[in-house]
């Protein structure tokens, strides 16, 4: 009885952090759209994009499930709005924008041994993963590009989706680093010291719980 109370918990977890991530992404896609439409280069594309910072957060924050909030969002918005006559695009860039965070987030759990609510990333360490998902997300978009034979303003689109993917994760990571930093680490008597304390838990259990069943 106890391991399947666990198990339902355990999936409860899993739900939310992926709602959690799909439902951020979607709000920073269009808080970008309304704020930054001005700065876009070609579709999808711009000098600043909030929705990578959404995208490196999330993952490292919840992992997999984090990856998979992503991909389910990154379909919703590609075939719905960004490309909605070309399945092909819109597949490749859900799977590939949703895999350079996830790959970044692997690298901080090995490399930085990765902790709850990002207490072990100094803001050098969030500088140096904010570049490394900055090159990644971009390289690999453009690797498929070629691979298609689409190969117009490649270096210009690659740095600009490069600077609009530091800026935005910079701007997300730097912003969610102070936040959870004023998180209390314990109970007490105030109302709103609770209901913060609460978000640290949550994290620290939807953190836990990927960690648990993370794929090897």
């Amino acid at each position: 009885m106890e391991e399947q109370f666990t198990a339902m918990s355990s999936l409860r977890l899993h739900f939310w952090s992926i709602t959690g991530t799909l439902i951020a992404f979607l709000i920073s896609l269009w808080i970008n759209q309304e704020v930054f439409t001005h700065t876009s280069f070609v579709r999808g594309i711009n000098w600043i994009f909030l929705p990578s910072g959404v995208r490196l957060l999330s993952t490292l924050l919840v992992g997999f499930d984090g990856f998979v909030g992503l991909l389910v969002g990154g379909l919703l918005m590609d075939f719905f709005y960004w490309f909605p006559h070309d399945p092909v695009r819109a597949i490749a860039g859900a799977i590939l924008g949703s895999m350079a965070p996830y790959l970044v987030y692997r690298l901080a759990l090995e490399r930085y041994e990765l902790k709850a609510s990002l207490t072990n990333l100094t803001p050098k360490r969030l500088l140096v993963l904010s570049v490394v998902y900055s090159v990644a997300n971009p390289l690999l978009h453009h690797i498929w590009f070629a691979l298609r034979g689409n190969m117009q303003n490649i270096a210009e689109s690659f740095f600009m989706m490069f600077v609009g993917d530091l800026t935005g994760a910079l701007i997300m990571l730097y912003t969610m680093k102070g936040i959870l930093a004023l998180l209390p680490k314990q109970p007490s008597n105030s109302r709103m010291s609770n209901r913060m304390f609460s978000i640290q838990l949550a994290l620290s259990s939807a953190y836990t719980n990927q960690l648990a069943t993370k794929p090897t």
